[in-house]
This record gives structure tokens, sequence and C-alpha cells, in this order.
């Protein structure tokens, strides 16, 4: 559904940098759900193991730093398209 949107949005007048604007708009949505699933899925692994919530911890905090790296990768080149 998005991806007909978006040939269509393409098809009509709407500009290259609206298309940008709305591709880092996504980027930074699915960065913020992706970090959310991580952040509530550790805290219901060290609800069951108490004992092992460090290793979680470094687990979750490196995780969250790839999906972010990868969201500030997505909106930077959106931005270049601008």
């Amino acid at each position: 559904m998005l991806l007909t949107m978006l040939m269509q949005a393409a098809a009509s007048t709407i500009s290259l940098n609206s298309l940008a604007a709305i591709g880092a708009g996504l980027a930074a949505i699915g960065a913020g759900i992706g970090i959310g699933k991580i952040g509530g899925s550790a805290m219901d692994a060290i609800a069951r193991q108490p004992e092992a919530s460090g290793d979680i911890r470094m687990s979750m905090i490196i995780a969250a730093a790839l999906v972010e790296g990868v969201a500030l990768f997505a909106v930077v080149v959106c931005f270049l398209a601008l």
C-alpha cells in the first residue's frame, strides 16, 4: 500500500524534495519503533531472569545503537537527496 502511494506520488507533480522528507520521517519512525521493541523485549527478559540483567542490558544497548546508526544513515541519505 505504501509503495503504491509513493509510486503515485512520484508519478504526479510531487517533487523529489517531498519524497526525501517522507523517507527521512519514515526512517525516524522505524527507528523509534525498533528501539521500543528492543527495550520492551529486554525488560521482559530481565523480568524472567534477573541474574542475567547485565548481559541483557549490554546486548540491548548494542542492538539499539545499531538500529540508531542505520536510521541516521537513512536520514542522511534522504537529506542528501534534497
